[in-house]
């Protein structure tokens, strides 16, 4: 027996409230004019003959599919949805729950509530339906055979959304591996002329495998083509960055990640450790470049702190792929700020989604902080639940700065300590070994002598040895 149910989100009101602002809005005027206003789509210039479909998302109705947990489970998946809509330009007009056992294979929400579908399509004059899931091909061609009006399913949209944002050469390049790996297997069903890919013959047989077969296989192998490309491009790439990671390893620079689920204040929260005015936008994804700045504890530690793309429930697998050698630097990380929005209806939904995405990048095994941020707009009784269920937490906000001292301050203790402890009198004129113990190993007592300055401290095996004809 199935049902359907609306979920009033026409307005988007109720989401602009529970997404709201978390730090000042830094460049604002230039990310508005990466936003679609209408006709932007993800046709990819490079493989000119490839039948795709263009996303000109304008006017659209939601529907999801309803299979477990609870029926406040499935709406703030369809919210969410919705957030993720209006993000990449849309303006949502209806959102619809089938509740099934499992998703039709055919039209994903059955023949029957697929007509339902198209009569609140024709009403609300809508001009594309978005599904919270990822479709087959063939659902995808069924269910827009019904509804008259194009069908775009969740992975499509959050990759759509990822090519507005990607400002960087890496960024743009991992973007378009995702899309490619994402097309590749839905060539056949996608365009509107399938005659072309039928080839000739009415009769089918044999005919079939005509022109429109070695067209559909021409497609396939420029992509893949276009695909390997994009892989040899990226990884070159990433070896800047673990040149980069290396230089810090051997520094013995402790690195810290930010890592949370999409439009969680991480970024405003990098910005308040760090003062590095990275783009802060109450906007799912407004980051996707990764941003490493450095900063310093109480104690005056120096540490490297990496802002990273955001993570969502069913963050596509594409994605995850494409944005694996930017995701090292939190599997390679020293420790990580798991940053949670704690004003949100559902933390600990999104908590358990990011470290899906934690497992799935080999990242589980490091050291983690749960920062439990906006706690300005937080309700009291829920951040005390919060703090239970978490015990390894801090509560921050990083609008107000709530909190962050007492982060810092966690953060000095957590870092990993350099692995030797040595005694040293300094001469004045090797300020720069000083300099260097203060900023990269921990200083535990420093007394100012005649001869030179006395020092107690913790330091790596390279100081180490820098020190070493200064030791007694």
């Amino acid at each position: 027996m199935t049902s359907s149910k609306h979920l009033a989100t026409a307005d988007g009101t109720d989401e602009e409230e529970r997404y709201r602002y978390d730090g000042d809005q830094l460049d604002l005027a230039d990310r508005h004019s990466l936003r679609r206003i209408a006709g932007l789509s993800t046709e990819l210039e490079d493989v000119t003959e490839v039948e795709y479909r263009q996303l000109r998302l304008e006017r659209v109705v939601l529907v999801g599919v309803w299979t477990s947990g609870t029926a406040a489970d499935a709406e703030a998946s369809l919210r969410e949805l919705a957030a993720l809509a209006e993000t990449a330009g849309s303006q949502v007009l209806d959102a619809v729950i089938q509740r099934r056992d499992r998703p039709d294979p055919s039209t994903y929400i059955g023949s029957g509530k697929a007509l339902e579908l198209r009569e609140i399509v024709a009403s609300t004059g809508a001009d594309t339906v978005i599904c919270d899931g990822e479709l087959a091909p063939a659902q995808l061609v069924h269910l827009e055979e019904v509804v008259k009006v194009k069908v775009v399913d969740r992975t499509a949209l959050i990759l759509d959304i990822f090519a507005q944002h990607a400002k960087s050469r890496e960024g743009k390049a991992q973007v378009e591996l995702a899309q490619m790996q994402y097309m590749l297997p839905r060539l056949r069903g996608w365009g509107q002329s399938l005659s072309r890919q039928m080839g000739g013959g009415a009769s089918g047989g044999i005919a079939t495998r005509g022109p429109g077969e070695t067209k559909i296989e021409l497609d396939r192998r420029r992509i893949r083509e276009k695909v390997s490309k994009l892989r040899r491009e990226i990884a070159e790439m990433a070896k800047g960055r673990e040149t980069r990671r290396q230089e810090r390893r051997r520094g013995s620079i402790p690195a810290v990640a930010i890592a949370g689920y999409t439009n969680s204040g991480k970024s405003s929260l990098l910005n308040r450790i760090t003062g590095a005015g990275v783009l802060v936008e109450d906007a799912l994804f407004a980051t996707l470049d990764p941003t490493v700045r450095k900063a310093q504890t109480p104690g005056g530690r120096g540490f490297v702190v990496a802002d990273t793309v955001g993570f969502v429930r069913h963050l596509p697998h594409q994605l995850i792929e494409a944005f694996r050698s930017t995701l090292e630097e939190v599997a390679e990380s020293d420790l990580i700020l798991h940053v949670v929005d704690a004003s949100h209806e559902d933390p600990e939904g999104q908590i358990a989604a990011v470290r899906e995405v934690l497992h799935e990048i080999d990242a589980a095994g490091v050291p983690e902080i749960v920062v439990f941020n906006k706690a300005d707009a937080a309700d009291p009784d829920v951040l005390a639940r919060l703090l239970r269920r978490e015990p390894h937490s801090i509560v921050v906000s990083a609008r107000t700065g709530q909190g962050i001292d007492k982060l810092l301050a966690l953060l000095d203790t957590e870092l990993p300590k350099p692995a030797i402890e040595l005694s040293a009198l300094v001469p004045y004129g090797r300020g720069d070994l000083l300099a260097k113990v203060h900023a990269h190993g921990e200083m535990l007592s420093e007394t100012h002598l005649e001869s030179g300055t006395r020092i107690l401290a913790r330091v790596d095996p390279g100081l180490a040895a820098a020190l070493a004809e200064y030791t007694h």
